[in-house]
């Protein structure tokens, strides 16, 4: 049995068309072979050796025949291509039904009315925006006004974005939770509501902040995470796990500033604590800053720094850890729109040890039920443990 298991998510980077991307209009997305094309190449060595290029085709990065880690990628059984779904179905929960969205139209009117009555202020935006653009657009008028500025994504999300100084943080804290609860309704069911704090003066030098904070819905039924709380192991989330989960079934949770600062706190985990269980951690800047924002060149340079953390990560490593590196969905900076891409996400396993190829595994959820086997929990019922096949 493994002590401590790392699980590491980087947000957004798929490796390629799966059979049902077609579905979602993605058919021929590939996130991190289409970023290496684009880019000219990328330098990922410590990836290589774990077998990376043998998952799919990455300029700059080579196959290998003697990789030092298990490799191979993952289906998606839920009928979603979100970060909640990906989540979810990691840890046993598959989605059947997609969170609704607004992207095409903004929110219904009977939304924003009770919004505004509730809160006591105005709402502007109301569109499906990026978020950085609509703080340039508007922020100076929320200034003036306080009125609040409300966009949606392609994902099913109500994000508020608020002055710090100007709105306060606590008050944009306070109408995100009345948000929170009117998008519980049945008719809107919004899988989050964000907090999306910003500062500066004028559009020239409006930026946002790391006080981010959403408001998730809680998982439709038990995960692996509460399981392993039930069981008394230790279940630490570093970066927006908290929120995915809504702090289900975690014992500690740690915000990030950056995917640099995540992975200062896991390999901070690594050397100095001695705890025995999950340590579950999100890069959500592949995503948010560079997935989104289609930022071919960003996100090379988010991965080559990714990989030069993980190369000082393992140095530390004892026999006993086990670390998994995964992806929740894909978001191909060079595809159309700004949406995520349904896509197979890579499966890298590490514990100095053993190496081989993992194959083509049929949901996210092995990786649950191989947690779950080894920590000697109840089954998920959906996922395939490749404990076996690392040993």
């Amino acid at each position: 049995m493994y002590k401590r298991i790392f699980l590491i998510v980087a947000d957004s980077v798929g490796c390629g068309t799966a059979p049902l991307s077609y579905k979602f209009g993605d058919d021929g997305a590939n996130t991190i072979e289409h970023i290496s094309e684009v880019c000219n190449g990328i330098n990922l060595p410590r990836l290589e050796s774990m077998g990376y290029g043998n998952i799919t085709d990455i300029k700059g990065v080579k196959k290998t025949d003697n990789p030092i880690a298990f490799y191979g990628k993952m289906d998606e059984l839920s009928n979603a291509k979100d970060t909640m779904a990906g989540h979810w179905e990691m840890m046993g929960i598959v989605t059947k039904t997609p969170f609704v969205t607004f992207t095409d139209t903004g929110f219904p009117k009977e939304l924003i009315d009770e919004l505004e009555s509730k809160t006591g202020y105005k709402v502007i935006g109301n569109k499906a925006a990026s978020g950085t653009e609509i703080i340039k657009e508007l922020g100076e008028e929320h200034i003036k006004t306080k009125a609040m500025i409300v966009y949606t994504s392609a994902d099913s999300v109500l994000q508020i974005a608020c002055h710090e100084k100007y709105f306060g943080l606590d008050e944009l804290y306070r109408v995100c939770k009345i948000a929170r609860e009117i998008c519980m309704k049945d008719e809107y069911k919004v899988g989050r509501v964000i907090a999306r704090p910003f500062i500066g003066e004028n559009s020239l030098d409006f930026k946002r902040t790391a006080n981010r904070h959403d408001y998730a819905l809680s998982p439709t039924g038990k995960t692996v995470l509460d399981s392993l709380k039930e069981n008394n192991y230790d279940v630490i989330s570093i970066g927006k796990i908290f929120d995915i989960f809504n702090g289900m079934g975690l014992t500690e949770s740690n915000r990030t500033i950056s995917n640099h600062d995540g992975m200062e706190k896991i390999i901070d985990f690594i050397k100095n604590r001695d705890f025995k269980g999950l340590c579950f951690l999100n890069l959500v800047d592949f995503d948010a800053l560079y997935g989104h924002r289609r930022n071919s060149i960003g996100y090379k340079d988010a991965l080559e720094e990714f990989d030069r953390d993980l190369n000082e990560m393992i140095k530390y490593l004892k026999q006993d850890d086990l670390i998994i590196i995964t992806a929740d969905h894909g978001n191909d900076p060079t595809w159309r729109g700004t949406d995520h891409t349904r896509e197979y996400v890579p499966l890298i396993v590490y514990n100095g040890l053993g190496k081989g190829n993992l194959g083509t595994r049929k949901s996210f959820s092995d990786i649950g039920e191989t947690i779950a086997e080894n920590f000697n929990l109840e089954s998920t019922k959906i996922g395939k443990s490749f404990l076996k096949e690392i040993k």
